[in-house]
């Protein structure tokens, strides 16, 4: 009887432990489990231009020929932009103080800018020079690290302009199931000034976060829990012991058999 009570409380204490692992893993958890829930978006930052970041500019008009002196360093291959086998630059690169240096228009500030908002102040300068210019802007080098504890950490170029940071983590393959949810780092470099934010992905609070669109270098550190080092370092203490029993055998033989 004493035995059959001792195993039932192992029992109830590893369910208590499998149910209290498991509540850490759902996303959203404080988010409504029925019905449609709504809210406003409020903390949508449209992504600015900065320094270092490098700009595919691509003007057409009526007369075609006459825009291809912006496009001089671009081709583009199925809508995307490719380097030219001749000229191994391609956009152009916004410098310290914010600005790019264009045909015919000289030394432009755009940094601060949205892309829409570049492209029109082009436009309107180009009508100058030629008839209905139309100006396509994207930033090719807009980019995120994403390491940790996720299935592929990698360094992702993104197309989309306002990529969330569960956006980001979906390409990455997601998190693990040993990550840390309630303890995601967010490294954000602006301004000459390094910041370093965590995110809760358990909370539904996390969609109203300024930090939940991504900005271009933004860094996102999945950080692992206790039961990940807690496998690998059992695994490590399981080849030092069969590692160590090897080697006592083979002292035993070899004595055994001098």
């Amino acid at each position: 009887m004493q035995n059959i009570r001792t195993y039932a409380v192992m029992l109830i204490a590893i369910f208590l432990s499998s149910c209290s692992s498991y509540q850490q893993i759902p996303y959203y958890q404080d988010l409504s489990q029925s019905g449609e829930v709504r809210q406003p978006v409020s903390n949508e930052s449209p992504l600015t231009i900065s320094p270092s970041d490098l700009l595919a500019i691509n003007a057409t008009s009526k007369n075609p020929e006459t825009a291809t002196i912006f496009n001089y360093n671009l081709n583009t291959v199925s809508g995307a932009y490719a380097v030219t086998p001749d000229n191994p630059v391609i956009g152009y690169r916004v410098d310290e103080e914010g600005r790019i240096h264009l045909p015919l228009i000289g030394k432009l500030m755009v940094q601060g800018l949205t892309t829409t908002q570049l492209r029109d102040n082009m436009t309107k300068a180009l009508s100058a020079y030629y008839k209905d210019p139309v100006v396509n802007i994207r930033i090719i080098n807009f980019k995120v690290a994403i390491y940790g504890d996720v299935l592929k950490p990698d360094m992702y170029t993104l197309e989309n302009e306002r990529t969330t940071v569960t956006q980001a983590l979906s390409l990455a393959g997601d998190l693990n199931i040993t990550a840390m949810r309630k303890n995601v780092l967010l490294i954000r470099t602006e301004k000459g000034e390094r910041k370093m934010v965590r995110l809760d992905l358990t909370s539904k609070n996390i969609f109203n976060s300024p930090y939940f669109y991504l900005k271009n270098n933004d860094e996102i550190y999945v950080q692992p829990d206790r039961t990940k080092f807690a496998t690998v370092d059992r695994g490590y203490r399981t080849a030092s012991l069969v590692l160590s029993g090897l080697s006592i055998i083979a002292i035993v033989l070899s004595n055994i058999y001098r």
